[in-house]
């Protein structure tokens, strides 16, 4: 017998009760896994550590508390292995646990900008290497960019207990072992600078930035979270439902700061990745980011927009690359 936890769920006897029939959402990618509503008896069947956090809602449908964060952590470790079968994925207390859906939809519009540069055909495999600036302890990117394309990372990251979680995961689930290698920043606050060598060559570059300047804006945007999933009024419940590390959430000069640093390092590594791309929260950001690559020599500047439900998130992609050598970069390196 489940019991709900909070007063807008009500008590089920079986989950299997409740069959929530597929409905898609609306806006995310059409290859994303997630598009449909979660299947929470199959989810269940397949791990089912999940089942003491599943209910029913108000509005009758089986879901978990998403004020919980142990709810959260349970759904993420049911999804990754129910979609990409990954049977082992922990990660510390308080560390950032990402929506999943969101983070696929960020790799598969990816996928379709490496496409868009190749003639409409997606480069797989072990030969395309993406940059993972920022890996966290979920190593939620290259576990689905390796099982939906083959593509082999190397993942940066500023915290050692981030890059242990991250490597434990890899190491301890065989379809990662191998295809992912790690380096430490050593010199924080730097992004490109110590972990693109000379040598290297880079398809892609994702990453997931801190958005917020402060802790205290970190706290602001916690509580627009919170109000947005209906959770403003729950007495003594103010902590991040994702969580989340100071590093993981906020950095000095915040989203601003972040994505022109990132910028100015990238034009002196301009022949070592085909596209740079950045997540970017605040549309007020999207001026300065632009007015920087401009300044920086870009060849090519896009602003691809993803939807999920009422949210729009984007990122911003550029190359520094010419016509010419990005039909080069296409046939020495993509060609079947």
């Amino acid at each position: 017998m489940l019991y709900a936890s909070r007063n807008t769920f009500r008590r089920v006897t079986q989950v299997e009760k409740k069959k929530v029939f597929p409905q898609e959402k609306s806006g995310l990618h059409p290859r994303n896994r997630h598009r449909s509503r979660y299947d929470f008896p199959a989810l269940i069947a397949s791990s089912p550590e999940l089942a003491p956090f599943v209910t029913e809602n108000k509005w009758g449908d089986l879901s978990v508390d998403f004020a919980n964060h142990q709810a959260v952590k349970a759904l993420n470790r049911a999804l990754l292995r129910d979609c990409y079968q990954i049977e082992n994925w922990d990660i510390p207390a308080d560390y950032l646990c990402p929506p999943i859906p969101g983070r696929a939809d960020y790799v598969h519009h990816l996928a379709d900008l490496l496409a868009s540069s190749n003639n409409g055909n997606i480069p797989q495999g072990k030969d395309i290497s993406v940059l993972d600036i920022g890996v966290g302890a979920n190593c939620i990117y290259p576990i689905i960019g390796l099982r939906e394309y083959g593509w082999r990372f190397t993942a940066s990251e500023i915290d050692p207990v981030s890059m242990a979680a991250a490597k434990k995961i890899v190491a301890t689930n065989p379809q990662l072992t191998n295809q992912v290698r790690f380096r430490l920043q050593a010199k924080p606050p730097r992004i490109l600078d110590t972990i693109i060598r000379n040598d290297e060559r880079y398809d892609a570059v994702l990453c997931n930035p801190p958005f917020h300047a402060s802790a205290a804006d970190a706290a602001s945007g916690s509580q627009r979270k919170r109000q947005n999933l209906g959770l403003d009024r729950r007495p003594g419940n103010a902590e991040l439902n994702f969580g989340g590390q100071h590093n993981e959430l906020w950095c000095e000069g915040g989203e601003e700061a972040f994505v022109v640093r990132m910028a100015e390092e990238s034009a002196g590594k301009a022949q070592n990745c085909f596209w740079y791309t950045v997540l970017v929260s605040k549309k007020t950001t999207l001026p300065l980011l632009y007015d920087a690559l401009n300044e920086e020599g870009v060849t090519d500047i896009r602003t691809i927009e993803m939807t999920q439900g009422n949210k729009i998130s984007r990122f911003v992609a550029w190359t520094f690359l010419t016509p010419s050598q990005q039909k080069s970069w296409a046939i020495k390196r993509w060609s079947v």
